[in-house]
């Protein structure tokens, strides 16, 4: 499935396993969508994403697609409540293989960094 063209993936295989992930975890009012919008980083105007949000809105995540493929750059930002985004940091740098089960794995534990998730 990771070879099927990158939007087709996103939307049909990685939205609803990580959203399945994170209402494991107990987060009830998951949205996500996926998306081309601007990413605030010099020499690069706009990039796909995924974005979450959750608990009315007030918790929020972006994972960044800097390339239109899964094996691609990548890179993680979060918020709390109004607060802007936290700084860009890389996501999944060291990942020789990106595969649907690490890219869902990566960003729960990433989201669990924060304690935002249920069982912390």
């Amino acid at each position: 499935m990771e070879d099927k063209p990158f939007p087709e993936f996103i939307e049909q295989h990685y939205q609803p396993a990580l959203k399945e992930a994170l209402t494991q975890e107990g987060i009830q009012d998951l949205e996500l969508e996926f998306k081309k919008d601007k990413l605030p980083l010099a020499g690069i105007d706009e990039c796909s994403q995924v974005v979450g949000k959750w608990d009315g809105g007030k918790r929020r995540f972006n994972v960044y697609f800097l390339e239109d493929d899964i094996k691609g750059e990548k890179a993680f930002c979060y918020s709390a409540s109004d607060a802007p985004p936290s700084t860009i940091e890389s996501f999944m740098i060291d990942e020789r293989k990106v595969n649907l089960e690490l890219l869902v794995m990566y960003t729960v534990q990433r989201l669990n960094g924060q304690k935002w998730l249920s069982r912390n």
